[in-house]
């Protein structure tokens, strides 16, 4: 589904982030992405995502989605790959503040043209029912979170990319949003990668993986089921 080959990324007047980074992420798996601060998790998801650029790898590009070769799309044909295949949860939320959370919701479907219903059904999923109508700034922290990650799958995409996606949710609501992840992964045959430093939230996905100077490994623990 996705595959890096020899996927490199520096920054000026600074280090290698990742270097010849190779690794292939099937459909129907959730995977976890842990590591030490400043290895380069978040880069990789920007990578993934085409919000960032590679410096080097195979070519045509060291990033194939679905077999297409990311640095091959225009800025358009990646918008619209990002906006019909992939799913995001980044820390920031990136949610519209002149829009309710239905709206905020609803718009990857708007966006792709499909039914709008599923909108309120997943606001409801993550225990928003009744709200919305509200506006982000009405929010808590954690509650945000949630309209983000009902936004990441409302479309059912084939690809969700989550950057500690349940960093603001106290635990037993974490376990929840994080089995709702891997029932809608499941569900829809997606691939999910989750970046965390949560032992807790790593536990919930089919395989661990750790990022260093080396490369992506497995984890030398066994997922929990």
């Amino acid at each position: 589904m996705l595959e890096l080959r020899h996927l490199s990324k520096s920054y000026p007047n600074g280090p290698a982030v990742l270097a010849d980074l190779s690794h292939r992420f099937h459909a129907g798996q959730f995977v976890a992405i842990m590591g030490e601060s400043g290895v380069g998790k978040s880069t990789l998801l920007n990578l993934i995502a085409g919000l960032d650029s590679p410096d080097s790898g195979d070519e045509p590009s060291p990033i194939r989605i679905d077999g297409i070769g990311m640095s091959s799309l225009n800025d358009d044909a990646a918008t619209r790959l990002r906006r019909a295949r992939m799913g995001f949860i980044f820390q920031a939320f990136h949610l519209l503040p002149h829009l309710t959370l239905l709206q905020n919701v609803a718009l990857p479907l708007l966006l792709n043209g499909l039914p709008l219903a599923r909108a309120q059904v997943m606001l409801d999923v993550v225990g928003l029912a009744g709200r919305g109508a509200d506006f982000p700034h009405q929010l808590s922290g954690g509650e945000l979170q949630r309209v983000a990650i009902a936004r990441a799958l409302v479309h059912r995409p084939a690809l969700l990319l989550a950057d500690e996606p349940t960093g603001n949710l106290d635990p037993d609501t974490a376990h929840a949003i994080l089995r709702l992840l891997r029932d809608e992964i499941k569900a829809n045959g997606s691939c999910a990668i989750m970046v965390t430093h949560s032992h807790a939230a790593a536990a919930m996905a089919d395989r661990i993986l750790i990022l260093s100077k080396t490369g992506l490994n497995d984890a030398p623990i066994a997922p929990a089921l």
